[in-house]
């Protein structure tokens, strides 16, 4: 097989968050979309992580979470409440370490 056969553009895919507590309190799924394959160095950033360096983690997700377009969608302006942004950085990292 050629390595060239392994390449593709990167595409959405949809992670949605649903456990107890999300339903409880806003009635059903929280939808974000992401790319399915990032460049190495990005990646190895995220993995290189460690627990205390929490913030820069949550810095690297913010860009990682997107519209269905494929838009960036948080920023200093566009917040997430803290519990909601806990389980999208849990989830995203979850989701790319596969």
């Amino acid at each position: 097989m050629k390595i060239t056969q392994l390449t593709a553009k990167p595409k959405l895919i949809k992670i949605e968050l649903l456990d107890d507590e999300i339903r409880q309190e806003y009635g059903e799924a929280i939808e974000f979309w992401i790319w399915d394959r990032h460049p190495m160095k990005k990646f190895m950033k995220l993995a290189s992580l460690k627990e205390e360096d929490y913030g820069d983690m949550i810095g690297l997700v913010e860009e990682l979470v997107l519209d269905e377009q494929g838009n960036r969608i948080l920023s200093d302006d566009n917040l997430l409440p803290t519990k909601i942004m806990t389980k999208v950085v849990q989830r995203v990292v979850e989701t790319l370490g596969k």
